[in-house]
């Protein structure tokens, strides 16, 4: 019989690559991680691990049982899903946000389930889709709110179910002072964009081209009130997703961008724990507070 605990640590070598990274993941120090994977292969009786280099890979054989170490945890989390009967006795939902959600949904939606479900502890973490949707995937996290742009859908994992939120319009940004202005007028000003490599980064440059220029991307940054705060001083234009102002009234002069995108906010969850409570109540509050806002 496999012990659970050394399975998950095994999936997560496959996912993570290194020892390191599944204990830094786990909380426990490489050594730990390294035994308790020699007692699997002892329970498999077989190779599970080879050397490369200075590190480890999984054998044919240990990639085989951490596909099979997936489908372990996922009945494991959808059998005490349906234990659960008693908010007391519910574990934590840990959430991870995209920077524009965990200022504007999330701590409407937690209002929400304090009044309702006061009993149910949330704890979030601010993480970008392109970790958050990995570390879903590693159970770090039990919910995700992430989006996705125009022309880029985000990868579907096996076993993640998504669930839309809503759609969020995306607007040129402009100083103040200014008078709104068509995408093709703003070929010659400094613009802020998220960093080189993310979707979104990828989807702006896009649009730019598209309206014939390459944008003179001068300012980088995650946090899409760091675009706001350069654009309101004057410094550069932008592309913002009207969910960063939230119920307040926009401090920047906005315009509307061609064919008028959105991107699609949505909620990601493991397919086993759908239908846990837990899941089930915060993700409704979430879709609540995203639709007052």
């Amino acid at each position: 019989m496999f012990e659970l605990r050394r399975l998950r640590m095994l999936h997560e070598l496959a996912l993570r690559g290194t020892i390191a990274e599944v204990a830094a993941s786990l909380a426990y120090s490489p050594s730990t991680v390294s035994q308790q994977l020699s007692l699997l292969e002892r329970e498999a009786g077989v190779a599970l691990l080879e050397p490369d280099g200075r590190r480890v890979r999984l054998t044919p054989a240990g990639r085989m049982l951490a596909e099979h170490a997936a489908r372990a945890l996922e009945l494991d989390e959808a059998a005490r899903a349906a234990l659960n009967t008693d908010l007391q006795a519910f574990e934590p939902v840990r959430i991870a946000a995209m920077p524009t959600a965990a200022e504007a949904i999330v701590p409407a939606a937690l209002t929400i389930l304090a009044e309702r479900m006061p009993q149910l502890r949330v704890e979030l973490a601010e993480l970008p889709p392109e970790e958050s949707l990995f570390e879903l995937t590693a159970r770090r996290f039990d919910l995700v709110i992430a989006e996705q742009y125009p022309g880029h859908t985000r990868e579907r994992h096996d076993g993640v179910d998504h669930d839309l939120l809503g759609e969020d319009p995306i607007r040129i940004a402009m100083p103040p002072s200014e008078k709104p202005a068509p995408l093709r007028a703003l070929r010659d000003r400094a613009w802020v964009m998220e960093p080189a490599g993310t979707a979104v980064r990828q989807w702006a440059v896009q649009q730019c081209r598209a309206a014939g220029f390459e944008p003179d991307v001068r300012f980088e940054a995650d946090d899409l009130t760091a675009h706001v705060r350069l654009v309101e001083a004057g410094h550069a234009v932008a592309m913002i997703p009207d969910l960063i102002w939230g119920s307040s009234q926009p401090t920047t002069t906005l315009a509307d961008l061609p064919g008028h995108p959105v991107r699609e906010v949505f909620t990601a969850v493991r397919t086993a724990a759908r239908d846990d409570d837990r899941i089930r109540v915060v993700r409704d509050a979430l879709a609540e507070a995203f639709a007052a806002r």
